[in-house]
């Protein structure tokens, strides 16, 4: 079977529009996880490289060839496999909570709209996305990914070029930095990262890999979201770390180094911005209420209504908080999802040369 390449694009650009979501686009998970670390920032993000390499394709594939059944508990057994089952759709209504919040202080912060009132547009904006269907969803999001990647290097390159001596003072802000990191711990910081992403977003790549017309599809599109994610936080990382001591402190702090290049190009970006936290908070209010309701019907709408109130609610909450708390709580528990994944791939692959 050929390899379409439209397809694979298609199946990359989704898979990148999962981790564009508040944390990501804002600059507030990438400030937290790798740039309040300093130097240590381009080692961690090396890791993520690898780990994201390794663990993704495995997934998409594993959705292509198993179809519907649970990817928890193909890679974790039963048990434990039931408990990620369980635990997921807790984990992306708190996901949800935190991209709703996002989507809030971005608004704020450049058009002044009320906090609440940014909130309550994006929840509105997922529950329309989810009655729309998932297939369309996918159609749609497919584009915002790169959307996003291609405004993240613009930003990165020309913040670079102009601010590049400020790379030389970020061992000047140690409590900002210190203040932001989520474990005092680099490398662990990094292999959270990983873990809460990869086992997050599981269902959704999962599903994604179903839509591959082969496993090769699956594969090459993983590999290649992976790999233009990581650029882009690579970027995203070096242009915030030459001026740490401003954007440590700042809710949205890629609106920051957009307006510092152009007030005209920061109000392109906030729309760019809100589409990637519309891109995943979408996909996990599908993860949450697929896991309860039959997809399609009035009563999974009336469903996914109620959650998106309820992560409404909360998402009033300040933003950097519920990311640095969050997602961290999360990544712990992804750890072991990660580890049952690569053990299931060696032990797959023992098998294959033992025939």
């Amino acid at each position: 079977m050929r390899t379409s390449k439209r397809t694979v694009i298609k199946i990359a650009g989704a898979y990148v529009a999962w981790v564009m979501g508040s944390g990501f686009a804002t600059g507030q998970e990438i400030l937290q996880f790798f740039t309040s670390y300093g130097y240590t920032s381009v080692i961690l993000i090396a890791m993520n490289l690898a780990g994201f390499l390794i663990i993704g394709p495995m997934i998409l594939q594993a959705g292509y060839e198993n179809g519907d059944e649970s990817h928890f508990r193909y890679f974790c057994g039963k048990r434990l496999g039931t408990f990620y089952d369980w635990f997921l759709p807790v984990s992306m209504f708190a996901g949800m909570v935190i991209l709703i919040s996002g989507a809030g202080a971005t608004l704020q912060e450049y058009y002044g709209l009320n906090h609440y009132v940014g909130a309550l547009i994006m929840a509105a904006a997922a529950l329309i996305a989810y009655i729309a269907g998932f297939q369309r969803f996918i159609r749609v999001v497919s584009f915002i990914g790169p959307a996003i990647i291609a405004f993240v290097v613009v930003i990165g390159v020309v913040t670079l070029f102009r601010d590049w001596s400020g790379l030389a003072f970020v061992n000047d802000y140690p409590e900002a930095m210190e203040a932001k990191q989520p474990v005092p711990l680099p490398w662990l910081s990094g292999l959270l990262y990983i873990s809460y992403n990869l086992c997050g977003g599981s269902k959704y790549y999962s599903a994604l890999g179903r839509s591959a017309g082969s496993a090769e599809e699956a594969f090459w599109g993983a590999i290649i979201g992976t790999i233009a994610l990581m650029a882009a936080i690579l970027l995203m990382n070096c242009a915030m770390l030459t001026d740490i001591g401003q954007t440590a402190v700042q809710d949205v702090p890629t609106l920051f180094l957009t307006k510092k290049i152009s007030y005209s190009l920061g109000a392109v970006f906030s729309i760019i911005l809100i589409m990637g936290i519309f891109s995943s908070c979408s996909a996990m209010l599908w993860t949450v209420s697929e896991k309860f309701v039959e997809q399609g019907t009035a009563k999974s709408r009336i469903f996914a209504a109620c959650v998106c109130v309820a992560a409404f609610l909360l998402g009033l909450l300040p933003f950097a908080a519920l990311v640095g708390k969050i997602y961290t709580v999360l990544g712990y528990i992804g750890l072991i999802f990660a580890g049952c994944v690569i053990y299931k791939r060696i032990r797959r692959i023992a098998g294959e040369k033992d025939k």
